[in-house]
């Protein structure tokens, strides 16, 4: 089937695409980078690595076998294409994991040596700065209180020659001492170097037994390996088939809430329509309720009305005619505001019929 334009395949699908090329991309660099160490490791340029431990270069797989993983547009690229198989780039994470593991050991074991020199050191500046205070002490109590009571005498300086000469003797005592305990400390050296010579002689006859249990070992240990990368290969099924199933749950769930946030912003809007709705309403029955009050007023005046004299009629008859006038004007109003009270009840109407069709 040939490849769809990119231009008219959804943005969605290009992202997935996009994230879908980055992580094979990492995970070939992962790879080149791990077959480089390991070049780099072997053998020198012009000789091929060889051996049941070395890997070779094959022709990849069909990409029916990998998923399409190393599939690329330029087609006449992916005829001269090679690449490890599955074994090969086990055993190479194999040796890498390895590595890694000695390195970090050889980097514990001389951190855990510097941390034991730096202990020493600090242990012996300790002892060092105890003897310099017992030193201060002892001479501000045997020499110092002396020539602050006696300045000037000759007793006192004899005193500060004496105190210098034996602490010169003690120095001395504790070098020889010292010197002493050093040429102990080689001759036990070289006494435990005879005995690991002789244990390392003793050890090459042993070695070819350990050989051969280490080879054993190591077929056994293959084949628990062959055992795990093909249950990492099923697990690796499984695991596409339930990223598909996710992704297709993702997109059914994103189209849920979208619909659920376009619902909410309806009843939002029809709930605002509602109560401005409801302050009209109330605002035009105040005014109706207003306009029928002075209506009634104006009857009651009318029907209570007598025949009073002509200049009385004429001044009744004027304010008869202004309030006729201003009832008529009141009628209007009224029947204008029953009008808009129809509107909006057919409004509402509207609303609530809208509202259970939802």
């Amino acid at each position: 089937m040939a490849e769809r334009d990119p231009a008219a395949l959804p943005l969605p699908q290009l992202r997935a695409q996009l994230r879908e090329a980055r992580r094979t991309n990492a995970l070939l660099r992962t790879e080149v980078e791990m077959l480089e160490r390991w070049c780099r490791g072997t053998e020198p340029c012009g000789t091929e690595p060889s051996g049941r431990g070395a890997p070779r270069l094959q022709p990849e797989p069909p990409p029916a076998q990998i998923r399409g993983r190393y599939k690329s547009k330029v087609r006449g690229a992916s005829d001269c294409f090679v690449g490890l198989t599955w074994e090969q780039k086990c055993e190479l994470a194999q040796r890498e994991l390895t590595a890694t593991e000695n390195e970090m050991q050889r980097m514990k074991e001389d951190s855990e040596q510097t941390l034991r020199d730096l202990e020493a050191v600090i242990e012996e500046a300790d002892v060092w700065w105890t003897d310099v205070k017992k030193a201060i002490s002892d001479f501000e109590k045997d020499i110092v209180s002396t020539i602050s009571c006696k300045k000037g005498s000759i007793t006192a300086s004899e005193k500060v020659l004496r105190y210098m000469e034996e602490r010169s003797r003690q120095r001395d005592l504790l070098r020889q001492k010292l010197r002493l305990k050093n040429d102990l400390l080689k001759g036990y050296k070289k006494k435990l170097q005879q005995q690991l010579r002789q244990k390392e002689q003793v050890g090459e006859t042993v070695c070819e037994v350990r050989l051969e249990q280490l080879q054993v070992r190591n077929a056994q240990y293959r084949q628990k390996i062959d055992e795990k990368n093909q249950e990492l290969l099923k697990l690796k099924a499984t695991l596409g088939k339930t990223l598909q199933i996710l992704n297709f749950y993702k997109r059914k769930l994103q189209g849920a809430t979208e619909m659920s946030t376009s619902l909410v912003k309806d009843i939002s809007l029809r709930k605002e329509l509602l109560k401005k709705i409801g302050r009209e309403t109330a605002l035009v029955e105040e005014q109706r309720a207003g306009a029928e009050r002075v209506h009634r007023q104006l009857r009651k005046q009318l029907s209570e009305y007598s025949v009073p004299p002509v200049m009385s009629y004429v001044q009744k008859k004027m304010a008869l005619t202004d309030l006729e006038s201003s009832l008529r004007a009141w009628d209007r109003r009224v029947a204008v505001a029953k009008m808009s009270l129809q509107s909006y009840r057919r409004a509402w109407d509207k609303v609530k019929m809208s509202g259970k069709q939802h």
